[in-house]
């Protein structure tokens, strides 16, 4: 009761302030008394030029999805990139050899911290387009394959809202929406390792038994279920 009663009261002075500014916008402005950590965010979009969720940067490491950043503010999303970059570096000991990026990642600070520790960027040059080269057949192909290969992680964001409502979440508390989008990308991870690794594979095989057994013993039981009624029709009573 008191979190909702401040809820209002903070919306109550929020839009207060913006009255008697004459302005459209404030800090941390309260849209949902349900979900009063919601904000705003401008996507520029055709179908939704304003959004309302938690804005998420993400990688995408060997088919594995990592949650780098969670944010319920709007921010740039080039910053993401070199904390990205270093939380790689931690896991395994090294930088990675490419990052396939966004073209909103590709800065010029972001191109010059990559270009100074030897990592490859898939975004074009900067400045006027220079004339065009002959490449031979194997340097394009592996430029298109590169180019290509950053869909991937769109791609895992479009698993996750149509295979497992990603969009659709509902919870009120902050700390719940956070855990539900963790516990996500957590399921999504161990379908990719399943599907992947050895150990997947020994997985999907109990599962396959389990899931024969459980087929027998349904079977089983719908078969006891006739007996017994035929017996009862008969007019014997039996006892197990």
């Amino acid at each position: 009761m008191e979190r909702t009663v401040w809820i209002i009261r903070t919306a109550y002075a929020q839009q207060k302030y913006m009255y008697d500014s004459n302005t459209h916008s404030c800090q941390d402005r309260i849209v949902s008394i349900y979900q009063p950590h919601v904000r705003p965010i401008p996507r520029g979009k055709t179908k939704a030029q304003i959004e309302f969720g938690p804005k998420l940067g993400a990688s995408l490491d060997q088919g594995f999805a990592r949650i780098n950043t969670f944010s319920w503010d709007a921010y740039h999303e080039a910053g993401d990139l070199i904390p990205q970059v270093e939380d790689y570096k931690e896991l395994h000991g090294h930088y990675p050899e490419l990052v396939l990026v966004d073209q909103i990642y590709a800065t010029r600070k972001n191109r010059r911290w990559l270009k100074e520790r030897g990592i490859r960027i898939t975004a074009p040059p900067l400045g006027r387009p220079k004339a065009k080269t002959n490449q031979t057949y194997y340097l394009k192909r592996k430029a298109r394959k590169e180019a290509a290969e950053r869909n991937h992680i769109e791609g895992k964001f479009g698993q996750g809202k149509n295979g497992y409502n990603l969009d659709e979440i509902r919870a009120m508390l902050k700390e719940t929406s956070e855990s539900w989008i963790a516990c996500i990308f957590f399921v999504m991870n161990l379908i990719h390792y399943e599907k992947t690794y050895p150990f997947g594979s020994v997985f999907r095989w109990f599962n396959g038994i389990r899931r024969a057994l459980y087929a027998v013993f349904e079977l089983s039981m719908a078969l006891i279920e006739l007996k017994s009624q035929s017996d009862e029709k008969s007019g014997r009573l039996q006892y197990g």
